[in-house]
């Protein structure tokens, strides 16, 4: 049974990663997290993720992926690059090549060494800008991989998988933490927790899926 098992939770401090903290916490026993510092656009996010961690008392590790940044040098590494939508089918240029192989991979590490068979990441096919480790086949391919490569069972756990975000706000809802997501995790790309700046494209994604589960919400309680 799931409840009686260990999870980690792959963690950002934003909606998508606290909505799949809340759900772990649900589902499972014991859970832990783990944010990767690759020199991201805006250090607040590890912070964000710390306090988070610190709210719900889990555990919360940080990994060093400083390598990223010079690898993989675009809109979410470097400051000084404007963040642009993609053209169409391409995504925006905040994409970082291979990010989530190697946040999965570490984590899948870490997740042996702390004894947590599952992973839990915040990863959605339905909303995911044209990026391609968001994938359910990605996910899927790689899991296989991680238990051929260390001989463990690990179980990779996608709760957004085929959500939207308003379907997403809806599971935050459900699980008693909207108020909490939409005031304290920090979403946008220029570094505005809660509302954010409203003018990035994770802002204008988050917002719009927003404002559609609020009218939901809205009319089902005239019903």
């Amino acid at each position: 049974m799931l409840e009686q098992e260990k999870a980690l939770v792959v963690f950002s401090g934003g909606q998508d990663s606290t909505t799949c903290l809340a759900w772990a916490l649900d589902q499972f026993k014991e859970v832990e997290t783990v944010t990767f510092n690759y020199n991201q656009r805006h250090k607040q996010e590890i912070e964000c993720a710390k306090e988070i961690a610190a709210f719900f008392n889990v555990k919360h590790h940080i990994l060093d992926m400083g390598l990223l940044n010079q690898l993989a040098p675009n809109a979410l590494t470097r400051s000084e690059i404007e963040i642009q939508k993609g053209n169409e089918g391409e995504p925006p240029n905040t994409f970082v090549d291979g990010r989530n192989l190697l946040f999965l991979s570490f984590a899948a590490i870490l997740a042996k060494q702390i004894g947590a068979r599952h992973i839990v990441t915040g990863v959605c096919e339905t909303d995911f800008s044209g990026y391609p480790d968001c994938r359910d086949i990605f996910i899927k391919s790689l899991n296989v991989t991680l238990n051929l490569s260390m001989d463990h069972s690990f179980v990779i756990h996608t709760p957004l998988m085929w959500l939207d975000k308003k379907e997403t706000w809806k599971l935050a809802d459900k699980l008693h933490v909207f108020d909490f997501v939409r005031e304290h995790t920090l979403t946008c790309y220029n570094g505005v927790i809660g509302s954010g700046c409203g003018e990035c494209p994770a802002c204008e994604l988050r917002n719009r899926g927003l404002q559609a589960y609020l009218l939901e919400r809205s009319e089902d309680e005239k019903c």
